[in-house]
């Protein structure tokens, strides 16, 4: 069936099977940032934003985003201010983890520009790092929101 969207402010159909997952789809349009791990919808690899709103790209069916707006990491252009502080503040070590990071933190500072750092680290909780980068992570957001400061560091 084809299946007709939006990602990254560029329209784009495709073909998918009806059981096609997104990751799949999106992965098959060269964009790397969609990451499968758990495969389950846990780990926050495979974040996305469908029509502005997180969404993990593992348990949606392609067939589902048929006229929506999909926005991925890569939409945000390298210069995004989230983008900026996670490169400021070093918030990341193998980097797999980082693209639904930024989303996820991307979304939050649309919601509450200035969150506490317990905001951040419940919104971030559904999004794994298995390097352990959680404290840089959490700077980063901080300096993303204007701030710098951090009551809790490791």
């Amino acid at each position: 069936m084809r299946v007709s969207f939006t990602v990254n402010g560029e329209p784009a159909a495709v073909e998918a099977r009806p059981d096609d997952m997104l990751i799949d789809v999106l992965n098959g349009l060269g964009l790397a940032s969609v990451r499968e791990t758990c495969g389950i919808g846990v780990c926050g690899a495979c974040t996305v934003c469908l029509d502005g709103e997180l969404v993990s790209g593992c348990l949606l069916l392609a067939p589902l985003a048929e006229g929506r707006e999909i926005t991925t990491v890569e939409g945000l252009g390298g210069s995004h201010p989230v983008q900026l502080a996670f490169a400021e503040a070093h918030a990341f070590q193998c980097g797999y983890c980082t693209p639904g990071m930024v989303l996820t933190a991307k979304r939050l500072l649309e919601e509450s520009p200035q969150p506490s750092e317990e905001e951040i680290r419940l919104a971030l909780a559904g999004n794994l790092c298995r390097c352990g980068c959680y404290v840089k992570i959490v700077e980063a957001v901080l300096t993303a929101a204007g701030r710098k400061e951090m009551a809790w560091t490791s």
